[in-house]
């Protein structure tokens, strides 16, 4: 079997120090492991390397292949050997590697095989997203209203640190991760993990707290009062900053969200910031014009309707619809004309249209379709 230069597969001199030696094994590993590298040859690589850090890695073993070269470790020579036996990528025989160490990088800061760096990091409380049912005059109005929530609050019983008389972790020190050994298909693994005692906090308590039983917070019903701004429309969202849930280890406060919900109005429609309303007229009405008084969501006006006026017609009122942010998205009001014809007429009101009828109005519409008859 041919001779392996284990420097020349790390890259480093001979002279190497421990340290470097390490570092160049986690910067190959790296690069090389079978689930990150997209190389042909990373799974054969990956196994050199970690054939090569076994060695190099362990101080009596390098002393022994710098002597004897790598066939003091060659047909169960007594280090690196048993390779083939690992599910083709061999076993880091000796080799004491962190994983957690080596991959932190692909894997965000979770150790490798589970479990987060620690639950007791500061994080940002919940947020809530509460729906807001309001009349259609007070979303355009505005107004102000009292919105009950539930949130998580810390414990006014422990402070929020789910028990009384802290002391430290007996399992890890106070250092709120604890280091297990494992063999694996990679070799001896050293893994590092959230304290199961301490659950990553370093320290335990003579007694949980009664109240909380431990979890730090507890849930408390709360009234808000909000100052809801003019003009919100269905579906629109608003956030109270820092009025959610606690934080979490010092982290700060969740947000409310409020989304609206808007009840329809009895006779007013809207479009965005435009006000739009039916206004029903006799035939009468619409034929020789007339003035009507209608309302509008800024008060009563009177609207001068045209003799001749169709039905569908709208007739436009500037800057009576929802007020803006400014003057260029104010809304206006469009009055739709509908024109109502009546079903039931007394004897003399058959006479009188029979007699309008007599008359013969032009009818320039119907014109179109006489010549095609």
């Amino acid at each position: 079997m041919a001779k392996k230069d284990y420097y020349e597969v790390l890259g480093v001199d001979k002279s190497a120090s421990d340290a470097e030696i390490k570092s160049a094994y986690r910067k190959l590993a790296k690069k090389y492991h079978p689930d990150v590298s997209k190389e042909e040859n990373a799974a054969e690589k990956f196994k050199e390397i970690g054939e090569a850090y076994s060695v190099l890695g362990d101080e009596q073993k390098r002393k022994t292949y710098d002597q004897f070269g790598s066939a003091a470790f060659e047909n169960g020579g007594g280090g690196a050997g048993g390779f083939e036996g690992f599910g083709g990528f061999g076993g880091f025989q000796g080799a004491d590697v962190d994983l957690n160490d080596i991959f932190s990088d692909f894997l965000g800061g979770f150790g490798f095989g589970g479990g987060g760096r620690s639950r007791n990091r500061a994080r940002k409380g919940d947020d809530l997203l509460i729906r807001v049912e309001l009349d259609f005059m007070d979303a355009i109005n505005g107004c102000k209203q009292d919105i009950k929530l539930t949130v998580n609050e810390d414990c006014p019983e422990c402070h929020g640190v789910g028990g009384h008389d802290a002391k430290t972790c007996p399992t890890c020190s106070g250092r709120g991760r604890v280091v297990t050994q494992s063999r694996t298909i990679l070799g001896v693994m050293q893994t590092e993990s959230e304290c199961p005692t301490c659950n990553g906090s370093g320290k335990t308590f003579e007694s949980v707290c009664s109240k909380c039983r431990g979890k730090k917070q507890i849930k408390v019903e709360k009234t808000l009062e909000v100052s809801i701004p003019a003009g919100v429309d269905n579906g629109d969202r608003i956030r109270i900053s820092g009025k959610g849930g606690a934080g979490i280890n010092g982290g700060p406060n969740g947000d409310v969200y409020l989304e609206f919900i808007v009840r329809p109005h009895a006779i007013f429609e809207r479009d965005g910031n435009d006000i739009i309303l039916t206004l029903p007229l006799t035939v009468t009405e619409a034929v020789l014009g007339c003035k009507k008084e209608i309302p509008t969501i800024l008060g009563n006006v009177v609207l001068d309707v045209s003799s001749g006026t169709q039905p569908g017609d709208r007739l436009k009122l500037r800057g009576k619809g929802i007020p803006g942010t400014n003057a260029f998205n104010k809304g206006d009001m469009y009055v739709i004309i509908d024109v109502v014809i009546p079903t039931k007429l007394d004897r003399k009101q058959k006479e009188l249209f029979k007699d309008l009828d007599a008359t013969k109005f032009s009818n320039d519409g119907y014109k179109k379709i006489e010549k095609y008859l």
